[in-house]
């Protein structure tokens, strides 16, 4: 249950019984059936900039939005936002950049939308603060949601990836 470590003892525990039941996978199909059509960089680098420009126009502009399967899960990276600085013959230049977990490519697009609202919020406010959380919230109103079923998402796949490596048939 490292995904779910901030959560409620009752949460964590529902989790858990689903889990141990064999049912959580299946809770998770019916509520989220869709998969996206964002696979590309450019795709992506379109899907940012259409959620950046209808809820964000004044943020600093992104230079640069891509995929990246150097980001793991299990290092507590699932997306990214990195800006610079630098001075340029007399001029500053800021350049900024979104990446976003490889495994993002194959999720529903209610969990795409979570990250790469995520990571907008960090244009304006570097802290997982109140302000961040309202940014977000006002991106996706289901911002929330999102976040607590892409951790039992992350939970159900990593226990499937367990039982494979442990040669447990999984149904």
């Amino acid at each position: 249950m490292k995904y779910l470590g901030g959560y409620p003892e009752h949460i964590q525990t529902q989790a858990r019984q689903l889990l141990e039941q064999g049912k959580l996978a299946d809770l998770l199909a019916r509520k989220y059936s869709q998969q996206h059509s964002v696979r590309t960089d450019k795709a992506l680098y379109d899907y940012v900039m259409a959620l950046k420009n209808q809820a964000m126009r004044a943020a600093p502009a992104i230079n640069k939005v891509t995929y990246d399967s150097r980001l793991q899960v299990l290092h507590s990276a699932l997306g990214l936002h990195r800006a610079s600085s630098r001075v340029q013959g007399g001029k500053l230049r800021a350049h900024s950049e979104i990446r976003i977990a490889a495994l993002f490519k194959e999720t529903p697009p209610e969990f795409l939308k979570m990250i790469v609202v995520h990571e907008l919020a960090h244009l304006k406010e570097m802290q997982h603060n109140k302000a961040f959380y309202q940014l977000c919230l006002h991106m996706e109103p289901n911002y929330h949601q999102y976040e607590l079923d892409l951790r039992l998402y992350l939970t159900q796949r990593d226990s499937v990836r367990r039982q494979s490596d442990s040669g447990v048939e999984t149904s």
